[in-house]
């Protein structure tokens, strides 16, 4: 796994062979970020990462300026490697060790980027859990969006919140925005 820029653009990661994961690729991730470079400004904005597995993706943003990055996942070992990581890049990442679902139901945590990324072996209502509990509890700001990474099999576009979707190869990502009410 590779930063793709920032400050660390170019630096190479790797994670232990032990870990359940399965990081969003280079190519995905690019495309993620030249998406979201449209619409914020990184070291403004605070970024929640839920089930973030290798950290990946809170290093992205972290490299890109973010100062206010969580990290949740559920496994220790990606807990682990995301602290090691985060310390050893000089990265201000709060790492949590929690269930993603429990910890959207107690946290009152606002950000204005949420980014999820669960297993993609998950039924449609799991992934739709994810939505409706952030919205529910109220957690993106008033410009905030909510990504979800999944499987090209997947069809989220059916919710309420969807605005739109856009696929890289095997990858898409959903996004979801409290103005697609209608």
């Amino acid at each position: 796994m590779r930063i793709i820029s920032g400050i660390h653009k170019s630096k190479r990661l790797s994670a232990p062979k032990s870990l359940p994961v399965r990081p969003t690729t280079d190519m995905a991730k690019e495309a993620l970020f030249n998406i979201l470079n449209n619409s914020y400004y990184f070291d403004q904005v605070s970024f929640l990462d839920l089930f973030s597995g290798t950290g990946n993706i809170s290093y992205e943003f972290a490299s890109r300026g973010c100062t206010t990055i969580t990290a949740i996942d559920g496994h220790y070992g990606c807990v682990k490697f995301i602290s090691t990581t985060a310390k050893s890049l000089e990265m201000d990442i709060d790492v949590y060790k929690s269930d993603v679902y429990k910890f959207l139901e107690k946290t009152h945590l606002k950000s204005d980027i949420i980014f999820a990324d669960p297993p993609y072996d998950f039924e449609k209502e799991k992934f739709e859990n994810i939505v409706a509990l952030v919205y529910k509890n109220d957690l993106l700001n008033s410009e905030g969006v909510l990504v979800i990474e999944h499987s090209k099999h997947t069809d989220l576009s059916d919710n309420k919140y969807f605005t739109y979707s856009k696929k890289y190869g095997g990858n898409m990502f959903s996004f979801f925005e409290k103005e697609s009410l209608q």
